[in-house]
């Protein structure tokens, strides 16, 4: 792989290259402190992996990820940065990757081999993980896309329960916060408890029969959806993609009184841009 590494502060640059070039999977490596100079070398030269920082003055590392998939989609991003809460706007431009500093060898050489890993699986033909394989709307309404085609739910709550995920953004929720979010007026009781079971297993059955079930996924009774898995219309707002806030109308997901807090968020977030 050719790789590229972004990152204003030089000396923090300087460890990612030195570590970038003990990993066997990448046999070149280039440097660059300035956003624009990366780009002017993406002129002439294509890589296959990017490793960019986030915070960086002039232009951020989530919009030259922007610009970096505009011109070369197939170029995997994993983004190098010490605050976390970046997460959401990294996996709106499709990242197959996110790691805080200080950079852990072991967990860059892993997601390394991921974004290996999906290259080599599409130069074999076989299906891609691409994001936009996976489309989900929630400006309106809320549903979900493969390849451009509706994907039908047999059972509204099990919508929902997705719906409230995409939501959530890729953070770990409980059975019962989604209990007690999806069914208001009712007690969490050992009943109910079996019923939302029946739900998540329908909802995981529907997503295996659409091919989708990377989307999903469940660890000790924890629920959480995963964001570099698809595209999300609310996501790319949330970075500030102007397609995406251009497009919304001032209604998220209307069926659902539980995603009023998130579109106040929006009404609030296109007021400061005001």
């Amino acid at each position: 792989m050719k790789a590229i590494c972004v990152d204003d502060e030089k000396l923090i640059l300087e460890e990612t290259v030195a570590v970038c070039r003990e990993l066997p999977q990448i046999e070149q490596v280039e440097g660059f402190t300035r956003a624009k100079d990366a780009l002017l070398w993406l002129e002439h030269y294509q890589a296959d992996l990017a490793l960019l920082d986030i915070d960086m003055p002039g232009m951020t590392g989530i919009q030259l990820a922007a610009r970096i998939k505009q011109k070369y989609p197939d170029t995997a991003i994993i983004f190098l940065t010490s605050y976390s809460e970046y997460a959401v706007d990294a996996f709106a431009v499709r990242a197959s990757g996110y790691l805080l500093k200080p950079l852990d060898k072991k967990r860059l050489e892993e997601d390394v081999d991921f974004a290996l890993s999906r290259l080599l699986s599409a130069g074999e033909g076989r299906l891609k993980r691409d994001p936009a394989h996976i489309e989900v709307k929630t400006f309106g309404g809320f549903d979900v896309y493969v390849d451009g085609k509706p994907v039908h739910f047999k059972m509204a709550k099990c919508k929902e329960l997705l719906a409230y995920l995409v939501d959530k953004q890729g953070s770990g929720v409980s059975r019962k916060e989604i209990f007690l979010a999806l069914w208001e007026d009712r007690e969490y009781d050992r009943k109910m408890q079996k019923q939302l079971d029946v739900y998540i297993r329908r909802l995981r059955q529907t997503l295996r029969e659409y091919d989708i079930d990377n989307i999903f996924d469940m660890e000790k009774g924890i629920l959480r959806i995963c964001p570099e898995q698809f595209s999300c219309d609310a996501y790319l707002f949330f970075a500030g993609d102007s397609d995406a806030v251009n497009a919304y109308r001032g209604e998220y997901m209307i069926s659902y009184s539980w995603a009023s807090i998130t579109e106040s968020t929006m009404y609030w977030k296109l007021t400061e841009k005001a």
